[in-house]
C-alpha cells in the first residue's frame, strides 16, 4: 500500500489525532479546510478516532508512531549516536525512495524525548489483540538502546514504560529483551517461551507455535500494515534462528 502520499501530504493526521496527528501537521503544514477538500465529510466522520478500522490509516498511524518512538529512545540517554540511527534502520523496514522522508520524521521526533508515553499508548491502541506486534517494536526498541554499547538507566525506564503502555506481560518482555540483548542464561529458550529443562519434543511444540503466531501470512490475513509485516519477518527469523541454536545444541536432526 502506497501510503507516503497521504503522509506527507497531510491528509492523515486529521483523522488520526493524537501526537502522531501532531507530527503530521508540523510536516505538512496543511489547515483543515485542505483536509475537507481532499476527503469527503463522510469520510472523514467515518474514519475519526479509530484507525484500526482502516487499513491505510493505521498503517500511517503504525509507521509514524514507530518512527517516533524509535527517535526518542535514541534521544532518552543525551545525544543521538550514528550507531543507534543505523540500528533504528535495521529495525525498521523503510519503503525504496522513502528513506528522506523517514528521516525527516525521525529528525522532528528526536528533538526530545518528552510525549514518548502518548505515541506509545496510540500505537497500542492499534494491536487490541495482536500483542506479538507490539513485543516486536518493544525488540527493536531495545536494539536501538544497546546500539551504542549499553543500555542507559534512563532507556532500561523508558523500555519498561513503553512495555506497561503496551500492556505486555513479563514473559514478553523479558522474551523482547533476550532476543535483543542475549542477556540470559539460556537465551534461546526464552526467545521461544520454553523452560531450559523442556523435552525436545516441548521445544519444537513452542517453536512451530511462535512461527504460527508470527507468520506473515497470518498477519496480512488479520489486514495488519506492511510495516508490521516487516517488522514480524524480522522476529520470525530470531525465532528460527533461537530454535536452530537449540537443535544443535542437543545434537538433533532438522526439523
Amino acid at each position: 500500500m502506497k501510503i507516503w502520499g497521504k503522509i506527507v501530504g497531510g491528509t492523515a493526521g486529521f483523522a488520526l489525532g493524537g501526537p502522531i496527528a501532531a507530527l503530521l501537521g508540523v510536516m505538512a503544514g496543511h489547515a483543515l479546510d485542505q483536509f475537507v477538500e481532499q476527503t469527503s465529510a463522510e469520510t472523514a466522520l467515518a474514519i475519526a478516532g479509530d484507525p484500526t478500522d482502516h487499513p491505510g490509516l493505521r498503517q500511517i498511524a503504525f509507521t509514524i508512531g514507530v518512527i517516533a518512538l524509535g527517535a526518542k529512545i535514541a534521544r532518552v540517554d543525551g545525544e543521538v549516536t550514528p550507531d543507534e540511527v543505523e540500528a533504528f534502520r535495521s529495525f525498521f523496514h523503510v519503503p525504496p525512495g522513502e528513506e528522506k522522508n523517514v528521516e525527516r520524521f525521525f529528525d522532528l521526533a528526536k528533538r526530545d524525548a518528552a510525549g514518548f508515553e502518548s505515541y506509545a499508548h496510540q500505537v497500542a491502541a492499534l494491536f487490541p489483540d495482536a500483542p506479538e506486534i507490539l513485543e516486536n517494536v518493544l525488540e527493536g526498541l531495545f536494539d536501538i538502546a544497546k546500539a551504542d554499547g549499553k543500555v542507559a538507566a534512563a532507556e532500561a525506564e523508558y523500555l519498561a514504560k513503553v512495555a506497561s503502555i503496551f500492556g505486555l506481560s513479563s514473559e514478553r518482555f523479558e522474551r523482547a529483551r533476550a532476543a535483543a540483548l542475549g542477556v540470559a542464561e539460556c537465551e534461546p529458550c526464552i526467545v521461544l517461551g520454553v523452560d531450559p529443562l523442556a523435552t525436545d519434543e516441548q521445544i519444537r511444540e513452542a517453536w512451530l507455535r511462535q512461527v504460527k503466531v508470527h507468520h506473515p501470512d497470518r498477519l496480512i490475513a488479520q489486514g495488519l500494515p506492511e510495516e508490521a509485516i516487516q517488522v514480524a519477518n524480522r522476529k520470525l527469523a530470531l525465532i528460527n534462528d533461537a530454535y536452530d541454536r537449540l537443535r544443535r545444541q542437543r545434537g538433533l536432526e532438522a526439523a
